[in-house]
């Protein structure tokens, strides 16, 4: 049982890592950002007992709708609301960076829970692709959101708003995708492959242009 948590939990540690060391500038408090990853680990729940009652309920008659748009619109409308209510005005949230940070670990607290419960259900057999695909992508889903709270908090005030929904919009249709090449049963690897690749790139260009304004705003408060 322990080599089985452990190496559910490898994955987003390893992940979460590259992310905190990424940045060059001021750390953030350790307790903050596990308290970002307790609240995204506690959601998963809700978020399972939601599904489970609309499956049982068969409010979608289409299960490819219910697989792809609805699971995605449901996980990462809780991420982008936890960012929103307990993080957003976080005094401690103070460049642009943080919000990769903390996006990164509510994302990573989900991703933990889920992997935990489905490698404790079906083995260890499927973690080296869970921590390929379901855990990084999440991790990359939570970098684009958090990349777009920081843009929010510290852009100028008539675009705060519009990066808000960005960072809901655009890792809403980044999962529906990723669900979408999942319900593709004979080409999903083909897809997933240049799927994961874009998915990288995009999310560690996001990672490298926060950091770019991190720097600018430390310069700026050391003048």
């Amino acid at each position: 049982m322990i080599i089985l948590f452990t190496v559910a939990i490898a994955p987003s540690l390893a992940l979460f890592s590259y992310l905190y060391l990424r940045k060059e500038i001021s750390r953030e408090p350790s307790r903050t950002l596990f308290q970002a990853f307790v609240y995204g680990a506690v959601m998963t729940f809700p978020i399972l007992f939601i599904q489970h009652v609309f499956e049982q309920e068969q409010v979608f008659s289409n299960e490819f709708l219910q697989n792809t748009v609805f699971t995605g619109a449901l996980e990462e409308f809780f991420k982008w609301l936890i960012l929103l209510v307990f993080v957003y005005k976080n005094f401690e949230f103070d460049d642009t960076y943080d919000g990769i940070l903390f996006g990164a670990s509510v994302s990573l607290g989900f991703a933990t829970v889920e992997n935990i419960l489905f490698l404790f259900t079906f083995g260890l057999d499927t973690a080296f692709i869970r921590a390929l695909l379901p855990v990084s992508s999440h991790a990359l889903f939570g970098v684009v959101m958090g990349y777009y709270f920081g843009k929010s908090k510290f852009a100028v005030s008539t675009s705060k708003k519009w990066n808000l929904a960005i960072a809901l919009i655009f890792p809403f249709l980044l999962h529906v995708t990723y669900n979408a090449i999942l319900e593709i049963h004979d080409l999903w690897v083909y897809l997933m492959i240049p799927f994961m690749l874009f998915l990288w790139w995009f999310g560690l260009t996001r990672v490298k242009y926060a950091h770019v304004f991190a720097m600018r705003q430390f310069q700026k408060r050391s003048r």
